[in-house]
């Protein structure tokens, strides 16, 4: 393929993008959570070209993108109760239901199960191409797979120039991190992703829910992001748990094996640390500031020659819980006072 054709988000391009989608081809664009690569999710040979792209197991199901909540009821034979709650409490927004699917889906987007996660987001730009194409659009984050997902489209630009037909260019996403995926086709839902939207809001519209130690649950998951290494860095990275005395004795025990460091902390202990690189999210008083700079964070350090990185952890409640979910992944282990 020939190089990647960035569009900007004039009606006149957007157009444009709208109708490569409808030719079958593959086309990024931003979300309010990070940049999604869409494909027709009815048309198995459009939503292969994503997994060829990406790089993607052919077992990690994808996430359909539909443009209001009259579309849903197309692609699934039940909404139950507690579903429909969700739905209209939270889309558009960060949150992806778990549904019985029924046969209008391409089956290579649901990795063969019988369910589909679904979603409406919460994008101007992402809720008006879909308008526009009038598709479902099949789309996982916009990155090689296993890498930090993409808030930018010149991080799009960089993972997969060449391998897929145009990014629609919309600026910097909001949320930072994926949706929250939720299954509700148990009698008591489970969290099988954490993201933009909590534990805690949910349990507050509709009762108890559980939530899934989403590492590795099975052979073949129910949600991305629940069976393969994601949000990988390219130098190692490693959780301090510890003071910042003890952060900083970790620094230093790296430089001195001739090694240089980089830190993914917040402001606070950034002011605290000295190291070769230092990317600071936010405050610690603000996870969803965190949140939102995280991936950033970590593309940072793929533009420096660090040999290690060091991150600090934080607290797993609320959107802490998204936090850590995808720093546990993107680590390579823990290194504790």
């Amino acid at each position: 393929m020939t190089e990647t054709f960035r569009w900007k988000a004039t009606e006149a391009e957007l157009k444009q993008a709208a109708n490569t989608l409808r030719n079958g081809e593959v086309v990024a664009f931003p979300t309010e959570t990070v940049y999604g690569l869409g494909a027709d999710a009815r048309n198995e040979a459009a939503v292969a070209k994503i997994f060829k792209a990406k790089g993607r197991p052919a077992d990690n199901p994808l996430i359909v993108h539909v443009h209001d909540k009259s579309q849903i009821q197309q692609y699934v034979t039940d909404i139950p109760a507690k579903a429909e709650v969700l739905i209209n409490t939270f889309m558009p927004g960060p949150l992806t239901v778990i549904l019985p699917v029924n046969d209008t889906i391409a089956t290579n987007v649901t990795a063969g199960l019988s369910t589909v996660g679904i979603r409406i987001p919460d994008h101007p730009i992402a809720r008006r191409i879909m308008e526009e194409c009038r598709l479902p659009l099949a789309a996982p984050s916009a990155n090689k797979s296993g890498k930090p997902s993409p808030t930018t489209a010149d991080h799009v630009y960089h993972d997969l120039n060449g391998k897929i037909a145009g990014i629609l260019d919309g600026g910097a996403t909001g949320v930072g991190v994926e949706s929250t995926v939720i299954d509700m086709t148990r009698e008591i839902p489970i969290i099988l992703r954490p993201g933009g939207v909590t534990q805690e809001e949910i349990e507050q519209a509709i009762g108890k829910v559980d939530i899934s130690d989403s590492a590795r649950v099975n052979s073949h998951p129910k949600a991305p992001g629940m069976k393969y290494n994601h949000y990988e860095p390219n130098a190692p990275l490693y959780m301090i748990e510890g003071d910042h005395n003890f952060f900083q004795e970790q620094i230093q025990r790296e430089q001195q094996l001739g090694n240089k460091v980089g830190i993914l902390v917040s402001d606070e202990l950034s002011s605290l640390l000295k190291a070769d690189e230092s990317y600071a999210c936010g405050s610690i008083s603000d996870l969803k500031e965190i949140a939102k700079h995280l991936y950033y964070g970590l593309r940072f350090f793929d533009g420096t020659d660090v040999d290690i990185i060091f991150a600090q952890p934080y607290i797993r409640k609320g959107m802490g819980q998204a936090i850590m979910n995808r720093l546990d992944k993107a680590a390579t282990g823990y290194i504790r006072q």
